[in-house]
């Protein structure tokens, strides 16, 4: 055999390991990248969830204030309060920051308790079909925003751990993958529950 080609066939058998190797690189990269991109819109789909939700919980509050708002006219307070953070959480919803949406929320979620703690002292508005209606579709949608939240945070925890563990860590920064927020639940659903047995 000439030389020449021994040199040559000697050339190709050190480059082989070389291309394996760049081929496997390039395998997990394309790997990582579209595991990044597949948790990224998991996770824009779970916000559209509570997004839907959400809306649905804004389109039936006025409904359930002016049900309520000739019977309690000394309660003004109480609906200014549940129309000024609807307002906020609407407002909130559009500004893309997620853990401000979810502070806002938890404010209308609050002052909706309040509302229906007022609405159980006026008899006529407890038996009003109408005011009963909105709070069962109310509860239903709140019901709905909460296995839409436990979703959610299950998808961003996902997200979350690709983004911040080997091998999407070499290329989430890259890429602009950046960590997702929690939508967080209200105080009141975090603390601990009091229990008196006495």
């Amino acid at each position: 055999m000439p030389p020449q080609v021994q040199l040559k066939g000697d050339a190709m058998e050190g480059l082989l390991p070389v291309l394996v190797i760049v081929g496997v690189l390039a395998l997990v990269a394309i790997s990582a990248f579209n595991g990044l991109v597949n948790g990224r819109n998991r996770v824009d789909e779970a916000l559209g969830q509570i997004q839907v939700q959400l809306k649905r919980r804004y389109d039936l509050i006025p409904n359930l204030v002016d049900a309520v708002k000739g019977q309690m006219g000394f309660e003004k307070g109480v609906l200014e309060s549940v129309t000024a953070a609807r307002a906020a959480a609407v407002n909130a919803g559009t500004s893309g920051d997620t853990a401000a949406q979810a502070k806002a929320e938890n404010m209308l979620t609050s002052s909706l308790r309040t509302l229906f703690a007022n609405v159980e002292a006026y008899p006529t508005l407890k038996s009003n079909e109408n005011v009963i209606q909105l709070q069962e579709q109310l509860t239903s949608t709140e019901n709905q925003i909460g296995f839409s939240r436990q979703h959610y945070n299950a998808t961003v925890l996902s997200y979350n751990n690709s983004v911040q563990t080997f091998p999407g860590l070499l290329f989430a920064g890259a890429f602009g993958f950046t960590k997702r927020d929690f939508f967080d639940a209200p105080d009141s659903e975090e603390a601990v529950p009091k229990v008196n047995l006495s």
